[in-house]
């Protein structure tokens, strides 16, 4: 997300954000003479974890929480959302101490308006104010195009966030640029949301899966792994996308399923014990029936909480699901040798099973 910083040399507030490539970057203002250094440090930092809260509305929205009753996880995530109302008000007229006492909001997106409105006090300039409202406000403009499925301008830096869901029209989005590219494209890392892409991504991989398992005789839940004998492939991940899907789950459900499990990871947490504690037991009765000390330590080192990098798990997701497409195409090119064979009958595939997709 936007994160702020003060130029000393020039004596300005830079504002600068992901885009997929290389970073976008802003002067939001000059600053005047009689802001001293650490005022606009604090005001930078204030702005930047103003953006943290803001965006975490897009990344972790309402709709993906699992309760969504009163007091529930997705009922204080609707809460945080509704607060981009009062974030303007926060930063002009915000809560400051008095008489040795701060009020302090229990919502993070207001109470960081708040912190934004603060160090603009001490500033104490009327122009400085205005234009850091405007910033504020644009920035929240960016989220709410982002969670629309727009990502022009400086919604953009969504591309570089994991979001615990997608929008319809920027999995289409990705859906469009697999289909003139099945085996992939820098695009889906620079255009589309990487959740979005990865959906659209899982329903390529199982129509590459579905074409390379009727030439090859394999089931299509094997076909990443036997590739990985060809060329050494992220071949765990893919194979799991697969197994769900023949289970009946859609891509969309698939997908954002393991995003959520990395999300809760992420934040220190686990996001299934029972299974956790499922394969911790199988891990060791496997060893128990091997005696072998080394092979309980190895199985050990295996297990993990989530298949993905729980610090970026939708970009790590599509690079695998993009593997997993070109481990179809090494094997079904081993048993046709004919490349343009293997995109043509993936997007025949993939376009007659479009109401799968989500």
């Amino acid at each position: 997300m936007s994160t702020y910083a003060y130029d000393e040399d020039r004596h300005v507030l830079m504002v600068f954000w992901k885009t997929g490539t290389a970073h976008a970057a802003s002067t939001v203002t000059e600053l005047s003479s009689k802001i001293p250094g650490e005022h606009a440090r604090r005001l930078a930092q204030a702005l930047t974890r103003f953006c943290v809260q803001a965006w975490r509305t897009y990344t972790h929205p309402a709709s993906a929480a699992e309760d969504q009753g009163e007091n529930s996880e997705g009922w204080r995530r609707e809460r945080h959302r509704e607060a981009f109302a009062k974030a303007t008000d926060a930063a002009t007229k915000p809560n400051l101490p008095t008489d040795g006492g701060l009020l302090q909001s229990y919502n993070p997106v207001e109470e960081a308006a708040h912190q934004v409105g603060r160090a603009l006090h001490a500033a104490s300039d009327p122009g400085l104010t205005a234009r850091v409202v405007a910033e504020v406000q644009e920035e929240l403009a960016a989220v709410e195009r982002a969670e629309l499925g727009d990502l022009t301008g400086r919604s953009r830096q969504a591309v570089a966030l994991t979001r615990a869901g997608a929008s319809p029209a920027q999995v289409h989005a990705a859906d469009t640029i697999l289909s003139r590219n099945p085996l992939g494209s820098p695009a889906l890392f620079t255009d589309v949301d990487p959740v979005a892409a990865s959906i659209a991504a899982a329903h390529w991989l199982q129509a590459a899966a579905d074409v390379t398992a009727e030439v090859s005789g394999l089931q299509p839940t094997q076909i990443v792994v036997e590739a990985d004998n060809i060329e050494a492939l992220a071949h765990i991940t893919p194979t799991a996308v697969l197994e769900h899907l023949e289970l009946g789950l859609t891509p969309y459900t698939a997908i954002t399923g393991m995003i959520r499990d990395a999300l809760i990871v992420a934040e220190g947490r686990i996001p299934d014990i029972d299974d956790l504690c499922e394969r911790i037991d199988e891990a060791e009765q496997l060893a128990d029936e091997h005696q072998d000390p080394r092979l309980r330590e190895a199985l050990r080192r295996e297990i993990r909480t989530t298949p993905l990098d729980p610090m970026c798990p939708a970009q790590d997701l599509l690079e695998d699901l993009l593997d997993g497409i070109r481990g179809c195409w090494l094997l079904y090119q081993e048993d046709t040798e004919d490349d343009d064979a293997f995109v043509d009958a993936v997007r025949a595939e993939a376009n007659a099973s479009q109401d799968r997709l989500t």
